[in-house]
């Protein structure tokens, strides 16, 4: 999502194109392994392109996909990446900040670049819905960039940060412990460092 969109192929306008996604889709599914549930569903808020969806739905055959988007135009675009993918459904329309979601449960909820390049009341509803959908021990899964007190922040990021707020005050990288004192009925299980700056935390529901 911190990328324009261009298109995937030409002729195919429906299908939009993240660069970023080339470049972390493998690394993300490689972590990804270690905490995802062996069945069941994952519910993905802020899908953008669909293009994670598609990938992941492959490298995950035995879990349902559930991916959704508050754009009218990425979900097309999810529709038309995930097209003919059996274990991928039909994306819902869903604003991480509405009171309600159309989905009664998962077994999973996966966001990747979307607490940067939203309000903050985005993350409290996706900590919010989450809550309300996962079952005790289920993950809640964040990917992006984060800041840390603890560790220096890259200049790259620092960058990107005033690049946001530039752009939308209400829009920034938010600090690994905002999000946790956000994350309401949930235990913080790990933070992993992953490539470009990028952090994936894991949230579990607690019992």
């Amino acid at each position: 999502m911190s990328e324009p969109w261009i298109p995937a192929e030409a002729g195919v306008e429906a299908r939009r194109h993240a660069p970023a996604t080339l470049r972390n889709r493998m690394t993300i599914a490689d972590t990804l392994r270690g905490v995802l549930p062996l069945s069941g569903s994952v519910l993905e808020i802020a899908s953008g392109s669909g293009e994670h969806a598609a990938y992941f739905a492959g490298e995950f055959p035995a879990l349902d996909w559930q991916p959704s988007d508050p754009d009218a135009a990425a979900r097309v675009s999810i529709a038309a990446w995930c097209e003919g993918i059996e274990n991928v459904l039909p994306p819902l329309e869903i604003d991480a900040a509405a009171a309600a979601w159309p989905v009664d449960r998962a077994d999973a909820v996966l966001c990747i670049n979307m607490v940067h390049i939203s309000p903050w009341e985005a993350t409290l509803g996706l900590m919010a819905g989450a809550a309300r959908l996962l079952p005790a021990g289920a993950p809640l899964i964040l990917y992006g960039p984060f800041l840390q007190y603890d560790v220096p922040t890259a200049e790259s990021n620092l960058a990107f940060d005033e690049s946001l707020r530039a752009r939308d005050p209400r829009w920034g990288i938010r600090s690994v412990d905002a999000v946790r004192e956000a994350a309401a009925g949930f235990v913080r299980e790990q933070t992993i460092a992953m490539p470009a700056n990028n952090l994936l935390l894991v949230f579990r529901r607690a019992g």
